[in-house]
């Protein structure tokens, strides 16, 4: 059996393996310390002078002049960003909704942490980030990270901290460091963490103001790189302007649109034409109702030269307008895709699509003498689905302003508890936009939830299942707040009761969706790790110490504690089914269909093991005290060469 790990994913060790894999010449060894025999502990790392001779086309000498975007402690931040954590998600059922049946997720504690925690488990599996920092207007409060820095510093400070050392801080612009610690905070440890759990077509959107908005751009053009940048929104969220600003009142805040590699075309949508795009279906027939657009390509940078493949003669039925891509003495008029002045250009579809969709073609005559190629452009899909468009860079629908934000809290809580909440219907079109029917959405800064209100309302009207992930810190209101006064002392319990509120309020608006649509959330707490220290650190504990433990567990912790973690640690998603059963008086997990079966009770018999590998589960952990006797352990592992070979054994 292997032991389980029990912490985060080195990313350090990750990284350094995989330019290992590409470059095997730059791995070399170190030596990191000693063992209590006296044997040296080498550790391989990457010599990163070879590694730069191997991206080079010249002799690397020394230090060369580079475009690049830095900024004070931007090593700090990467290496913050990789270093792994003891830490572990802590599940909270009393907090939760329909904790057995819902695929949604409520994370509340440092979303570096948490994004940390979660980097094998939703590894590629997110299909849409949406986030909304603080946004460092010199009165904003942002995450400061810094776990050199002692509790009690923080003690004599203004702010909210943890017993990490972790805390909210105001960032003054008189600090000297106003631009610097925003993007310490924004660019490695969050984005880039974040990035690792975007699916291949995901895409993230990123709420900002123009403070940030420079060095936002130059973080993501780093990370996801310059040519994954889709767009700039410009969107109204105050159109009568901030009256506080100098000059030129500001009307309008951005969304910054990157994809993971927007070469797929998956990566985003369009949106549902309305209004008036609607009228310009103007003919129907018994498919319903339709457009006509020329299949001419009237840009004349494409022609026979450019595009020979789609420079070609059509024929046409002139009884009824028909096209074939052959002439016979059905289809006699022939027509080439040229300008009414004669110059050539070309078609926009190549010959095979022709042929596979030639019952869209139509022709008609313009002013009675040439005939013109058109193809039929429906309004809807056979299921029923609107035809979707591109969306506009500059948003000014009156939904989504933030009167609509407040509006909405103010409905579901009775008082305006929050001072800037996004419109749902803001979330909503980028969720259109950036997902299908059954995507994961992220929001790690999440507040008051507006995201996973989307999600829920969403799924509402199209009938989808999408699941949401989202990360909010326990942030402390103020208590000068209308939220304090409605005895809500921290973000989080806002996020977790909008939530709870809004989906009751969707059932009622939706009584079709009672039953089927998913209103629930699992909350899942940042924690120090389950484990004593003597589990990551045996060398440092003697053996009388050791036998002074009566397991490498801490004394307060759950079994269903200890089933999270082993979740995160083998990269089980987090929202599986748990199911509860008794194999031979003992109680045992059994996770995502029987994927993962763990029992973590003591005295473990051979018969309880016997059961459990008859189940054929991919996973099995037990913890490594739990076997009965010698005898057992002994026969563990014939045990399951005998009824499942192939499972993983495991233990903590």
């Amino acid at each position: 059996m292997d032991k389980l790990k029990m912490h985060s994913l080195n990313k350090i060790k990750d990284n350094a393996s995989k330019i290992g894999e590409l470059f095997p010449n730059t791995l070399t060894e170190v030596i990191k310390g000693h063992n209590e025999d006296g044997t040296p502990i080498v550790e391989k790392v990457i010599d990163f002078v070879l590694l730069q001779q191997e991206l080079s086309d010249f002799i690397v000498e020394g230090p060369e002049e580079r475009y690049q975007f830095t900024w004070p402690d931007k090593k700090n931040s990467i290496l913050l960003a990789n270093a792994p954590i003891t830490k572990t998600l802590r599940p909270c059922r009393e907090e939760s909704l329909s904790f057995d049946y819902t695929e949604n997720l409520y994370i509340e504690g440092d979303n570096l942490e948490a994004l940390k925690l979660l980097q094998e488990t939703y590894l590629g599996k997110v299909k849409m980030i949406y986030i909304d920092p603080p946004y460092n207007t010199g009165n904003d409060f942002i995450y400061e990270d810094d776990f050199r820095i002692d509790h009690d510093f923080y003690l004599a400070n203004s702010g909210q901290f943890d017993e990490e050392g972790n805390r909210l801080v105001q960032n003054l612009e008189s600090n000297g460091r106003f631009h610097t610690d925003w993007i310490n905070m924004f660019y490695p440890p969050r984005i880039k963490l974040a990035k690792n759990l975007l699916t291949d077509d995901g895409i993230i959107f990123i709420s900002i103001d123009d403070n940030e908005l420079e060095n936002a751009q130059k973080v993501c053009n780093e990370l996801f790189g310059k040519s994954n940048h889709i767009a700039t929104l410009a969107v109204q969220l105050n159109p009568r302007g901030r009256h506080l600003d100098k000059f030129v009142a500001r009307t309008h805040e951005s969304i910054l649109i990157y994809g993971k590699n927007i070469q797929l075309s998956s990566t985003m949508g369009g949106v549902p034409k309305e209004g008036r795009m609607i009228e310009e279906y103007n003919k129907v027939d018994s498919f319903g109702k339709y457009r006509i657009l020329g299949l001419r390509n009237r840009n004349q940078s494409f022609n026979p030269v450019t595009r020979p493949n789609l420079y070609y003669a059509l024929y046409v039925n002139p009884k009824n307008g028909q096209v074939s891509l052959t002439k016979d003495e059905t289809f006699t008029d022939e027509v080439w895709p040229d300008a009414p002045d004669g110059t050539k250009t070309c078609w926009t579809w190549a010959k095979q699509k022709v042929l596979k969709e030639n019952n869209l073609l139509i022709a008609e005559k313009s002013g009675g003498e040439e005939w013109r190629i058109y193809r039929k452009d429906y309004l809807s899909d056979p299921n029923g689905n609107v035809a979707k468009t591109l969306i506009k860079s500059l948003w000014t629908d009156k939904e989504i302003t933030n009167d609509y934000g407040r509006k909405v809290i103010k409905d579901l809580f009775g008082t305006s508890i929050m001072d800037f909440p996004k419109a749902v219907e803001l979330i909503k079109k980028l969720i259109i936009t950036g997902t299908d029917e059954n995507s994961i959405v992220m929001d790690f800064f999440s507040g008051s939830a507006t995201t996973a209100h989307a999600v829920m309302e969403l799924n509402a009207e199209d009938d989808g299942n999408r699941k949401f992930i989202m990360v909010q810190l326990a942030e402390e209101t103020d208590v000068k707040s209308a939220a304090f006064k409605a005895r809500y002392k921290t973000i989080s319990q806002i996020g977790k009761e909008r939530i709870r509120l809004a989906g009751k309020k969707i059932l009622e608006d939706n009584f079709e969706v009672v039953g089927k649509l998913d209103i629930g959330f699992r909350v899942l707490k940042v924690d120090s790790t389950n484990m004593q220290d003597v589990y990551y650190h045996p060398t440092e504990y003697t053996q009388d110490l050791i036998s002074e433990l009566e397991n490498n567990i801490k004394i307060d912790r759950t079994p269903e504690d200890l089933l999270f973690q082993v979740m995160l640690d083998l990269g089980v998603l987090l929202s599986s089914k748990i199911e509860e059963m008794t194999i031979g008086g003992k109680k045992v997990f059994t996770v995502a269909e029987g994927y993962l079966i763990a029992c973590f009770e003591n005295e473990v018999t051979s018969e309880v093991i016997t059961e459990i590998a008859k189940r054929n589960p991919y996973y099995a952990v037990f913890r490594d005290s739990s076997i009965a006797n010698d005898s057992v352990a002994t026969n563990f592992d014939q045990i399951f060469e005998t009824y499942s070979p192939t499972t993983v054994r495991k233990v903590l």
